[in-house]
């Protein structure tokens, strides 16, 4: 049968969460949160206070960061991280329990730090951040007990030295152990240079605990046997304090033999008091922490760690000053590392044409990041100060330039008598045209072109007529107005010569005008040369659409778009006559009918029968 946790056989209680032998899970109650705050100062900031009594302690945090988690005792004494030491992680007791400290691997996982204890704690103890970064959040959680936590049950039942609600009690620090760690924590931080004590086995009083009773002794009795004390247990640590107990054996009182426990009254055993032992400081220890993560992702970076002088005394591990670890070899602290060979840049195509016939453009070529497997991956694999050019400039040579030309307008400036009409003259980059690479030259085509609607009638002295309706539809034109010299007469005007109005100032005959914006119009070129001198041929022309500052538009009417195509020399093709190839006979139609012409003699006397046939059957099987 089963032993319960009131140490009666069969018996089926077992101790609930918070700690009760046979309890229901009522009598406690769960504290859990998180902090979030948002701190600004580096160093220790307190996040939660653990009461004295907590169990199932779980203090993580939310996620991997630069900050660290210390933990203290209310009376000021380090656990976990105290004095801008960092422990490496592990066990650490302190407020009753033991603290599991766990730091995941700062390269693989991405969990924070965590303290976790089953408690009870036996004293308040406060959590803090060393903080560093921006805060991730720290989770706690603890169960505290509500009231009549201890049954009377399990208080009835519990023998002395057996756990309570699961937990042995942990007994004070002597006065002289704090302190050789109130000395070691005051080298640490400057106040004082003093070093471990070297103490004698029995400098430490006996240790009893204050809720014990001394054994009450009987009377002395003369007895055959007695308990004798014939030793001492080994000592649980061979440095830094440890402790040991007395061993008692029932031996004859006067042979001093050692005999069965039974010849001896159980009662009169004297209880085994601890000793401390082994009292001088262990030797001083590098104390090794975990590499960082590679400086590089890729390629050749560092690694760093913290290496710490470290000694242990009283099962505690302190830092110490580094000079008393000057007998070992000290660790490296850095360290090159190579988490993967880098990746590197590949041209996978050639140059592109240059995005333009002629001047200045500019052509592209692909570039891709590659990894060590041939992957394509982000540029930001590779070292962007290597990357090679994927754009650059390309000059094609000068252009080829032609004069661009509107159509004449469709009004003379004069209504009556000589005017105008006028037409837009540009020079351009021609993309069509086959001239040699040169400028438009100085033969600029003519804006302006004479026109005349018949002759005006006389008028009188220097007589201006009315000005004529501008010369465009939009942009800049031109305005004319008849001014001649006349003289009136009785009901009619005599026309004289100008030089008889010479002394008087004469009025403009033309002015200039501007109705409204063109918008766009078409601007086209001269028409190439025919392509074939007969039997039809095309010639080209290129069009454009500008705007009223001569830039390429789209606003131009596509119904009014001049053509760029036409065809020219569609005549027949003549032979040139040669006076020495004739026909010498009349008939030389019924050679050709007879297919004579293959021989000599006939393409010799009908020359001119033969030859035609002949330039006939060559155009038809050019055409075919």
């Amino acid at each position: 049968q089963s032993i319960g946790c009131d140490d009666y056989l069969g018996s089926d209680k077992v101790i609930d969460k918070c700690g009760i032998c046979g309890g229901d899970n009522t009598a406690c109650k769960v504290v859990s949160g998180v902090f979030k705050h948002t701190l600004t100062n580096l160093g220790y900031h307190k996040i939660v206070e653990i009461p004295e009594g907590a169990t199932k302690i779980n203090i993580t945090e939310m996620s991997k960061s630069n900050n660290y988690l210390a933990l203290r005792s209310r009376s000021g004494r380090s656990i976990i991280n105290g004095n801008w030491a960092i422990d490496r992680p592990g066990r650490y007791e302190g407020g009753g329990t033991m603290f599991t400290y766990k730091r995941p691997n700062e390269i693989s996982s991405t969990a924070g730090e965590s303290f976790l204890a089953d408690g009870p704690t036996n004293e308040v103890l406060d959590v803090y951040m060393i903080h560093q970064q921006p805060n991730p959040g720290i989770h706690y959680e603890y169960i505290i007990p509500g009231d009549n936590v201890i049954s009377s049950q399990l208080l009835a039942h519990r023998r002395p030295g057996e756990p309570l609600n699961g937990q042995l009690g942990m007994p004070e620090s002597t006065n002289q152990e704090d302190e050789v760690l109130r000395r070691e924590a005051d080298s640490l931080t400057g106040q004082s240079a003093g070093t471990f004590p070297v103490m004698q086995p029995g400098r430490f009083p006996p240790h009893q605990p204050e809720n014990q009773m001394p054994a009450v002794q009987p009377p002395r009795q003369n007895r055959e046997y007695n308990w004798k004390q014939i030793g001492k247990t080994e000592c649980s640590t061979t440095c830094g304090r440890g402790s040991q107990y007395p061993v008692f054996h029932c031996v004859n009182r006067i042979t001093h033999e050692e005999v069965s426990e039974s010849y001896c009254d159980s009662s009169t055993k004297p209880i085994p008091e601890e000793e401390a032992c082994n009292l001088f400081p262990c030797p001083a220890f590098w104390d090794i922490g975990e590499w960082s993560e590679c400086s590089k992702t890729c390629g050749l970076g560092m690694q760093h760690r913290q290496i710490l002088c470290r000694q242990m005394y009283a099962n505690r591990t302190l830092t110490v000053q580094q000079y008393r670890c000057h007998h070992l070899e000290k660790p490296e602290t850095t360290s090159t590392c190579q988490l993967k060979i880098c990746s590197e840049w590949q041209i996978r195509t050639e140059w592109t044409s240059c995005s333009v016939p002629c001047g200045v453009g500019q052509r592209t070529r692909d570039v891709k990041c590659v990894s060590n497997l041939g992957d394509v991956v982000d540029d930001e694999e590779c070292n962007m100060k290597l990357r090679p050019n994927d754009i650059e400039n390309c000059d094609m040579g000068p252009c080829a330039k032609s004069w661009f030309l509107t159509e004449w307008s469709d009004r003379c400036s004069a209504e009556c008598g000589d005017g105008v009409r006028t037409r837009s003259v540009v020079c351009m980059t021609n993309h069509v045209s086959s001239l040699p690479l040169e400028g438009c030259g100085n033969n600029r085509p003519s804006e302006t072109t004479p026109c005349n609607n018949a002759p005006c009638a006389g008028k009188v002295e220097w007589f201006a007529g009315g000005w004529t309706q501008c010369s465009t539809e939009c942009g800049s034109g031109t305005q004319q107005r008849e001014v001649i010299c006349v003289r009136k007469t009785e009901g009619n005007f005599d026309v004289l010569n100008p030089y008889e109005c010479s002394y008087l100032e004469k009025p403009p005959s033309q002015q200039s005008c501007y109705l409204k914006p063109c918008g766009s119009k078409w601007f086209h070129t001269e028409w190439s040369t025919c392509s074939k001198s007969c039997e039809g041929g095309f010639r080209v022309r290129e069009v454009r659409c500008l705007s009223d500052d001569m830039t390429a538009s789209t606003q131009c009417e596509p119904q009014l778009k001049p053509e760029e195509k036409e065809p020219c020399n569609t005549q027949d093709c003549v032979p040139e006559i040669d006076e020495n190839c004739k026909d010498k006979y009349y008939n030389c139609n019924v050679v050709v009918q007879a297919r004579l012409c293959v021989y000599t003699y006939y393409k010799t006397a009908c020359c001119a029968s033969c030859t035609r046939v002949a330039n006939r059957q060559s155009g038809f099987l050019g055409r075919r």
